[in-house]
């Protein structure tokens, strides 16, 4: 008996719960993943579509079926997002998977990227850097100095993947309208589908938060506290010199691990900042969304 994972016709951080649901009821059986009816995937939906594919082959060593979008038009988007040529590896795909040339649409800042080693981040950082600058300034409005803090978020938030995950991961990045905000923002998702920041954390951690130690007490000490695995001086500062730099932005941080979520939430989102008890989702996913600046009143 196939058991489905069912893809969210609006796939993003909002529904990535849904998702999470089907994947958590696997169990032991073979596995589709149905996006045939996808109308939509941010940047964390379609890295998180490849968390789960991950999963699934080290679970049980053989690729899960995979449905490809039903619209054109979505299929087409994906594969210029640099989906499919990674999913190849990991599902076994049905459905027509188009043929596109190999430069992404404007909105693509970096398509959907691997991320192991310590080269891979300099990469990422070194091919979307110009790109960024341009959309940074020129469509967002923000000051040019925006462009090092970019940078230095994009590179801490992979180097997560190469120092905690224990696997390899994804990172995507791409600009468009946010949906409640009425402006542009630039979106950056890294997801694994490695051990988690509460396995990461456990030993030095669990014993200081006792009975409440969880998998959002876990993230609550990485993003609030910037506490860290390692014990050596300014080592673990990552994510704490990334909520800084989002704070001047007015920007916003989710990270997803496990059971749990934290956010840290702007003024302009409604969301909650810490949640438990969510369906389980290996790894860690972590999502920045930087908005454009908020215009000038006129007087």
């Amino acid at each position: 008996m196939t058991h489905v994972i069912e893809v969210p016709q609006i796939f993003d951080d909002r529904s990535f719960d849904q998702f999470a649901a089907g994947f958590a009821a696997v169990g032991e059986r073979r596995v589709l993943v149905d996006a045939h009816a996808a109308e939509w995937a941010s940047p964390s939906g379609l890295v998180g579509l490849l968390c789960a594919g991950q999963a699934l082959v080290a679970r049980s060593g053989t690729k899960p079926l995979f449905t490809a979008p039903a619209d054109r038009e979505v299929a087409h988007y994906w594969a210029r997002a640099g989906f499919f040529a990674h999913a190849a590896d990991l599902f076994e795909i049905h459905g027509t998977v188009p043929r596109v040339r190999p430069n992404p649409e404007r909105s693509v800042l970096l398509e959907v990227t691997p991320v192991a080693v310590a080269d891979d981040v300099h990469a990422v950082v070194g091919r979307i850097q110009e790109r960024a600058a341009a959309i940074l300034t020129g469509e967002l409005g923000l000051d040019p100095k925006s462009t090092i803090g970019f940078g230095m978020a994009l590179s801490e938030a992979c180097q997560n993947i190469v120092e905690h995950a224990g696997t390899g991961g994804w990172v995507a990045v791409q600009t468009y309208s946010w949906r409640t905000l009425g402006r542009r923002v630039v979106v950056i998702a890294v997801g694994d589908a490695g051990v988690g920041f509460r396995h990461t954390l456990e030993a030095t951690q669990a014993k200081r938060f006792g009975d409440r130690w969880s998998d959002a007490t876990a993230l609550e000490a990485a993003l609030i506290h910037g506490v860290s695995r390692f014990r050596d001086p300014g080592r673990g500062q990552g994510l704490a010199g990334v909520r800084r730099w989002m704070d001047r932005w007015h920007g916003k941080i989710s990270i997803r691990s496990g059971t749990g979520r934290i956010s840290m939430v702007p003024a302009w989102d409604r969301d909650d900042p810490l949640r438990d008890g969510l369906p389980p989702f290996p790894g860690a996913q972590l999502q920045l969304v930087v908005p454009a600046a908020e215009p000038e009143a006129k007087g």
